[in-house]
């Protein structure tokens, strides 16, 4: 009988594909976000997050595992109303409490209310966790309609900005901020583009910002998945390749969020407390070169 703590590789999941934003429910096999495994230490007790793209995916297992962990969580999402109400309930059934709150990151104003909601909701805000994205494939860069590349760039970047300005002036010394960029930083495909770009922006902006943070004592990391299986997936490629979806890694499969979760725990906490500017990867065993 093999270690239990090896994950082996998996067989070709079903063909699908969803219509954007995509539902979690309604994948097959649905991603594992560590209900049933995940077991909190306290790390991040009575501190308050604000993980946007909250509602599925990474953001899900992250606001699950930072609940587990003692925090309250605000779940910032697009318009899933029904993936956000499962993020809510993992959260309340850890203990802690949960805001969940529509509405577009790319548009600064939300932004603004996010943080603002989080600090008279829930009393302080502690980690920032910039998460959302959106993608698109396309083979030909000439076909890129010009208003998805902008909203590409403000779902992806534009909104990292408007939010750190909200939220530093509300973060004390000990607090973080967590970005999500992509192995497409490091290792672009040219069928996404626009996506590949924001990513290689957002380690740029992490690199940058966890320098001109540090003084203040507040720390910002991302974190570059590889192949992870969530809603941006079966949303963004055709049904054939998501059966295939991550087999190519040296690990023979996909991430799962749960996989990703303790690495956004650990640069949220006191853990990483001489950790700033660093992008770390989770990627199956793709090198990030």
């Amino acid at each position: 009988m093999g270690d239990p703590r090896v994950k082996e590789p998996i067989p070709p999941f079903p063909a699908q594909e969803q219509e954007p934003t995509g539902l979690s429910s309604q994948m097959d096999p649905e991603p594992d976000y560590g209900e049933d495994t995940y077991r909190g230490t306290g790390k991040l007790k009575d501190r308050v997050a604000i993980v946007t793209g909250g509602d599925s995916g990474i953001g899900r297992a992250v606001a699950l595992a930072y609940a587990r962990e003692g925090a309250d969580v605000l779940i910032s999402y697009l318009e899933s109303d029904s993936d956000a109400e499962e993020s809510r309930r993992l959260v309340e059934d850890a203990g802690r409490r949960a805001l969940t709150v529509p509405g577009d990151v790319g548009d600064r104003e939300h932004c603004r209310a996010l943080v603002d909601q989080a600090v008279s909701e829930l009393g302080r805000l502690d980690v920032l966790v910039n998460n959302a994205a959106y993608q698109a494939v396309h083979d030909d860069v000439t076909e890129i309609p010009p208003d998805e590349i902008e909203l590409v760039f403000r779902t992806n970047v534009l909104s990292m900005f408007w939010l750190v300005q909200a939220a530093v002036p509300h973060m004390k010394p000990g607090s973080a901020i967590v970005n999500t960029a992509s192995i497409q930083a490091y290792q672009p495909s040219p069928g996404l583009l626009h996506y590949a770009t924001t990513k290689g922006a957002i380690v740029t902006f992490t690199k940058a910002l966890g320098q001109g943070l540090a003084e203040q004592g507040i720390r910002v990391n991302g974190v570059a998945p590889g192949p992870i299986w969530t809603p941006l997936v079966v949303m963004s490629f055709p049904a054939d390749k998501n059966a295939e979806f991550g087999k190519d890694t040296p690990m023979g499969r996909p991430g799962q969020p749960a996989e990703l979760a303790p690495l956004y725990v650990f640069l949220a906490s006191d853990d990483s407390s001489y950790i700033t500017g660093e992008i770390i990867g989770v990627t199956g065993g793709k090198p990030l070169s």
